[in-house]
């Protein structure tokens, strides 16, 4: 008989067993013989059966599935960093017996893409669902948390009365932007600029909150041409630079960035133009991209370890479905500066 055709019914009838004996055998429930027991997974082993996972859904039991959602308009595959992170969430699920059912969203207004979303919640594909890449405060993950569902959410601040149901985690972006200006102030760097993030997720206004708090801390005047609008994509560096030098103003001797990929970009706008890198002007990234310390010039960054922030969301979010008590709900990971060759000494 192929897979396809057996069923519980069919074990009960190849084992001289009733239905319910096939369930409570499934189930592990102890109220059932060792003679009875055995028999029934000898035929199971037989005939390769395994439940009808949806119907095991609707009698109440886990998918042991977390849904991953990134939310990102670029190009996904071929970017280093967003699949470290894939593969993070995998591996650490993987380790507590859970499947992992990932899916990019393109667009968080697309209200067809979202319905979708929550169909997947609704329809109990997956137990709870880490986000990656929403604004600070976006409309339908709300909506999921309001409705009960186990959500985590990167780059995300906890709410002021936090739900039993939310986790979110965060770098100290704050105390980051502080190592970045005072080693540049180190430097003998005063005409520092920056390259904001996203300023609708939480990283890109405390990073931007963070570098204005670091200069005030070293003594330094921000010049406003020189903190520039961004994002978190490479894309975004690259034509941030292109704006500034085609306004033909003063450069500033160093350039934050608000993250590495966005540093890669500013670098490769700069070079186009003539502009050495750290011989010209200096520049600093975030995040210690895997792809950081092989750039030319290497990287001066702050390094934040996104897998250990994964594994521990990971582990939190699969432990809050599981119903295990929880110490904390908030993932605050610290970070550190890395020298390289991306700043000189002036």
């Amino acid at each position: 008989m192929k897979k396809s055709d057996i069923n519980s019914t069919e074990i009960a009838r190849l084992a001289g067993v009733s239905r319910s004996t096939v369930s409570r055998v499934i189930n592990n429930y102890s109220n059932v013989p060792a003679e009875t027991r055995d028999k029934v997974l000898k035929v199971i082993a037989e005939h390769n059966y395994f439940p009808n996972a949806s119907a095991q859904v609707l009698a109440g039991k886990r998918a042991r599935t977390i849904g991953l959602f990134l939310i990102e308009q670029g190009r996904v595959s071929g970017d280093i960093l967003t699949n470290m992170l894939i593969v993070s969430v995998i591996e650490h699920a993987s380790e507590h017996g859970y499947y992992v059912l990932t899916h990019i969203i393109r667009d968080a207004k697309d209200t067809e893409m979202i319905q979708n979303v929550r169909e997947i919640f609704f329809q109990r594909r997956i137990d709870g669902g880490i986000f990656i890449g929403a604004d600070n405060r976006e409309p339908f993950i709300e909506q999921l948390v309001d409705e009960g569902f186990v959500i985590g959410v990167v780059d995300q601040e906890l709410p002021e009365h936090p739900e039993p149901n939310r986790i979110v985690s965060n770098f100290n972006n704050d105390s980051g932007m502080k190592q970045t200006v005072a080693y540049l102030s180190g430097l003998g760097h005063t005409q520092i600029g920056a390259i904001n993030g996203d300023m609708n997720r939480l990283s890109g206004r405390t990073k931007h909150e963070g570098f204005k708090q670091a200069m005030g801390m070293c003594g330094l005047t921000i010049n406003p041409d020189w903190v520039l609008d961004g994002d978190f994509n490479e894309t975004s560096g690259y034509e941030s630079i292109q704006a500034l030098l085609a306004r033909k103003i003063g450069l500033p001797t160093a350039i934050v960035a608000a993250n590495d990929s966005v540093a890669f970009g500013a670098i490769r706008a700069l070079k186009e133009h003539g502009i050495r890198v750290p011989d010209d002007i200096s520049i600093i990234g975030f995040d210690d991209h895997a792809l950081s310390e092989k750039h030319h010039p290497a990287l001066t960054t702050i390094r934040v370890d996104m897998s250990e922030m994964l594994k521990r969301m990971t582990s939190f979010l699969i432990a809050l479905i599981e119903q295990k008590p929880l110490a904390m709900k908030e993932i605050t990971m610290e970070c550190s500066l890395v020298v390289r060759d991306s700043c000189r000494r002036i």
